[in-house]
C-alpha cells in the first residue's frame, strides 16, 4: 500500500501547476494557429505546405535508416529554403498584414468616439439605393461597371491613378459615367461615405487561381481590390449584364437588384450596429438608448 501511495505521489509530482497565464497562453496560441491555418488555405502556401509536409516524410524516413548525408544536407539546407519562402510569398505575407492591421482589433475591445447616429445610417441607406438602382439600370443595358465603396481603409493611392471628382452619389452620375465612349467610363470608380470621389481609376489584379476561367479583367480587379482592404466593389457584367459583389476576396456573383441591397445593407451598416451595440454595453444615458432604438 505504501508503494501504491509513492507510485502516485511521484506521478501527481511531474503534472506541472496550471496557472491562470498559462490557459490564456493556450488560448493566444490556439487562436495564431488556427488564423494561419485559414491563411494558408486561402492563398498559394496551401500547396507550399502539403510539398513541405512530403519533404518532412521523406526527412523522417531519412531519419529512421540513418541516411546520414541527406540529413546533413537537409541541415544546411534548411535556413536557405526559409528565407526563399519568404521572397516567393512577400505578397501573400503583405496582405496579411495589412489584413491584420484592418482589423481594428482595440476599437473592439475598447470604444472611442460616440460611434454612428441616425444621420450616418440615413447617408448609407441612401448611397445603397442609388448604387442598386444605377446597377439595375446597367445590367438592363448590359453596361460594365466597377464601384469600390470605401470602409475603414482609405484607398488614396488607387484614386490618385484615376480622376478627382468629389460629386454626390446619385445612379444618374454613375450611370453617365460608365456609358460606353465617354471619358469616364473605363475603370473604376470610388465612393467614399456618401460621394464619388474618383473615377477611371485602376485597381489591382487578384492572382487567384480559384476564379472562374470565364470572369474578366473588371471581376478580377474587383476581387483584387477587396483582398488589399476591407472595402465592397460592385461589380456590373458588359457580357452578361450579371451583377457581382466582391467583399474580402470572395466573389458573390449573379445577385438580384434585391439581392444586391440585402448585400450592401449586410456588409455596410454592420460595423454601424455594432459600434451601436458598444454603446449599450458601456451604459450611456437612457435618452440616447431610447433615441437609439
Amino acid at each position: 500500500m505504501g508503494s501504491l501511495t509513492d507510485t502516485l505521489r511521484n506521478f501527481i509530482s511531474f503534472i506541472p501547476t496550471i496557472r491562470p497565464t498559462n490557459i490564456v497562453e493556450i488560448l493566444i496560441i490556439s487562436v495564431l494557429i488556427y488564423y494561419i491555418l485559414l491563411w494558408i488555405r486561402d492563398t498559394r502556401a496551401w500547396t507550399l505546405l502539403k510539398g513541405v509536409l512530403v519533404i518532412l516524410a521523406f526527412v523522417v524516413v531519412a531519419y529512421i535508416f540513418e541516411m546520414n548525408t541527406i540529413l546533413w544536407l537537409f541541415g544546411n539546407l534548411i535556413n536557405v529554403t526559409i528565407i526563399c519562402i519568404f521572397i516567393l510569398f512577400q505578397p501573400e505575407l503583405r496582405r496579411a498584414l495589412e489584413q491584420l492591421g484592418s482589423k481594428n482589433i482595440l476599437a473592439s475591445l475598447v470604444f472611442f468616439g460616440n460611434g454612428s447616429n441616425k444621420q450616418d445610417l440615413k447617408k448609407i441607406e441612401k448611397t445603397i439605393t442609388e448604387i442598386v438602382k444605377a446597377c439595375g439600370e446597367m445590367s438592363r443595358a448590359k453596361t460594365g461597371a466597377l464601384i469600390v465603396i470605401e470602409q475603414s481603409v482609405r484607398l488614396s493611392e488607387y484614386e490618385r491613378t484615376g480622376i478627382f471628382l468629389d460629386s454626390l452619389v446619385s445612379s444618374q452620375l454613375l450611370i453617365n459615367i460608365f456609358e460606353h465612349n465617354t471619358p469616364l467610363h473605363d475603370g473604376a470608380v470610388f465612393v467614399r461615405d456618401d460621394r464619388v470621389v474618383a473615377a477611371t481609376c485602376y485597381l489591382p489584379l487578384s492572382d487567384n487561381m480559384l476564379l472562374s476561367k470565364e470572369l474578366g479583367t473588371r471581376h478580377r480587379a474587383g476581387v483584387g481590390i477587396s483582398e488589399v482592404s476591407d472595402s465592397i466593389t460592385v461589380i456590373v457584367s458588359e457580357e452578361t449584364g450579371a451583377i457581382s459583389v466582391a467583399y474580402e476576396g470572395q466573389l458573390f456573383r449573379k445577385l438580384s437588384q434585391q439581392e444586391l441591397r440585402e448585400k450592401l445593407e449586410g456588409l455596410l451598416k454592420k460595423d454601424k450596429v455594432k459600434s451601436r451595440r458598444i454603446r449599450r454595453w458601456k451604459g450611456l444615458s437612457k435618452h440616447e438608448k431610447k433615441a437609439d432604438e
